[in-house]
């Protein structure tokens, strides 16, 4: 009876048994981690990058719309309190002082971490066959002068599986689950792709992904 509840108390938590990689059988399993390799970052519950080929041998991961809206909607609230605050200044119906300085301080701040996360959030993520690299970056591999700089960068030769995560809440009930797609290199480190709440979708993109480099797939979701 107690082992019952305990299984459906389980279910609803959504919390699963630890995944054991040795039946995976590649010793390569063994070696990387299975613990998220994202500790921060965007995590939520709508899809934020959506993959898209731009030609055969060229797949990238895509700031989806609703990620960019998010981002506008953050820098919008901002320019529009700055816009506000300059025309009452220029009309004399707001008073510059050190007592009225905050709100505008806070605006200016809401749009730098717009444009800031704007920037970074929609960063281009690509496999590219005819150079044989992945990275992260708005800069080609190529015009960097040590790639060994790089924190998401591997060449595709190196990949070794793509690795499929999950990560709950402690606050479930009030929360979600987010899933990782994680590039595993031959020696078992890990690179993060990328992150987000829509486990069906991250599974259809990393089918499409692991065809495209001819490399398995470790479901540990």
């Amino acid at each position: 009876m107690w082992k019952k509840f305990v299984e459906m108390m389980r279910g609803v938590l959504g919390i699963r048994d630890k995944f054991d990689p040795s039946g995976l059988g590649d010793p390569v399993a063994m070696q990387t981690g299975w613990t998220p390799a994202q500790s921060t970052g965007i995590k939520t519950d709508f899809v934020t990058h959506k993959l898209a080929g731009p030609n055969p041998d060229r797949l990238e991961f895509q700031a989806s719309m609703t990620l960019k809206l998010s981002y506008i909607l953050f820098l919008g609230f901002g320019m529009v309190g700055l816009i506000v605050f300059f025309c009452m200044i220029s009309f004399g119906w707001y008073p510059v002082d050190w007592g009225t300085t905050p709100p505008i301080g806070a605006c200016l701040v809401l749009t730098l971490i717009g444009v800031y996360m704007f920037y970074f959030g929609t960063t281009p993520i690509v496999f590219d066959r005819r150079c044989g690299f992945f990275w992260k970056g708005r800069k080609h591999p190529d015009q960097v002068f040590d790639t060994d700089t790089l924190k998401h960068f591997a060449e595709l030769e190196k990949i070794h599986a793509l690795q499929l995560i999950s990560r709950q809440s402690l606050l479930q009930f009030f929360c979600h689950h987010y899933f990782e797609l994680n590039l595993v290199l031959e020696d078992g480190k890990r690179i993060n792709v990328i992150n987000h709440g829509d486990q069906i979708r991250l599974r259809e993109d990393a089918e499409t992904l692991a065809a495209f480099l001819d490399k398995p797939i470790w479901d540990a979701t």
